[in-house]
């Protein structure tokens, strides 16, 4: 099974998108993880630039906030069209919200399995606050009732939400790992989605705990036969980075610990 990096756009809009893309490639990256403009001709740029670098592409979507249910839902199937029509690797999807009910948000989910079956284009439904999936114990039901759902697994935000490093729920984590085929490698603790700095020595114990969650969902995959999977080092900008107060500087750099974490799960994917 190929193991394969994508690199978050996010946090890294300032340099531009092919000094972005040549720094991505330099650093041994596969790909990228993103959002596209709307606008044609920037977004053929992106496109252009992107195959110039021979970097492959998980389109994002992340933008529909709507609070009514009928609006949200033409939102959403416009935006994941919009990705869909660019072929990328797949779509990650910031699906529902966490106020709609379990009907709603289910039937969100099968308009994007319809857009898939349609297209093509893998969708997957990443674990995110605010979303139907902001926390493992609300995840689990939607994962028993649709046998097609698929997630990216962010598992710092349900860490967050339930303030610890879900000891007391593994047979809702377990199912998650179990239904994952893309994962976010950021670290969050009981009171975060971001601890400061995986190569802290204070973070080590919850840098392990993830890296067993990780673990399980590379082997998932190997026993699932897939032949490729993705992998996105996100750990993000401010206010996820903490900032020092007043001058705002940031406590740690962000491109550094994403490759960081880049490196040492390619090391230890490699010897497993």
């Amino acid at each position: 099974m190929k193991i394969m990096f994508f690199c978050p756009y996010w946090g890294q809009q300032h340099s531009g998108i092919e000094a972005f893309a040549k720094q991505v490639r330099e650093a041994g990256y596969e790909g990228v993880e993103m959002d596209l403009p709307w606008d044609d001709a920037a977004r053929a740029r992106t496109l252009a630039v992107l195959r110039d670098y021979d970097l492959a592409l998980i389109a994002q979507h992340h933008e529909t906030h709507l609070p009514d249910w009928q609006a949200h839902k033409q939102a959403y199937e416009r935006c994941l069209r919009h990705l869909a029509a660019v072929r990328p690797l797949l779509i990650n999807a910031h699906t529902g919200k966490d106020y709609f009910s379990f009907e709603q948000n289910a039937a969100l989910i099968d308009l994007a399995q319809s857009v898939a079956a349609e297209t093509g284009v893998r969708i997957l439904h990443e674990t995110h606050r605010g979303r139907f999936s902001f926390a493992a114990h609300v995840t689990r039901p939607y994962l028993e009732a649709l046998e097609d759902l698929t997630l990216t697994l962010d598992l710092s935000h349900w860490c967050n939400v339930a303030e610890s490093l879900l000891e007391d729920q593994t047979e809702a984590v377990a199912l998650a790992l179990s239904r994952c085929a893309y994962f976010h490698a950021r670290v969050g603790f009981a009171e975060g989605p971001q601890i400061t700095d995986p190569r802290a020595p204070e973070w080590q114990a919850t840098v392990a705990r993830h890296l067993q969650w990780w673990d399980q969902i590379v082997d998932h995959a190997r026993q699932r036969g897939d032949t490729v999977f993705p992998i996105g080092p996100e750990f993000g900008p401010f206010p996820y980075l903490q900032q020092l107060p007043f001058t705002q500087m940031p406590l740690a750099n962000q491109w550094e610990i994403n490759c960081y974490m880049k490196d040492l799960l390619t090391e230890r994917y490699r010897r497993r």
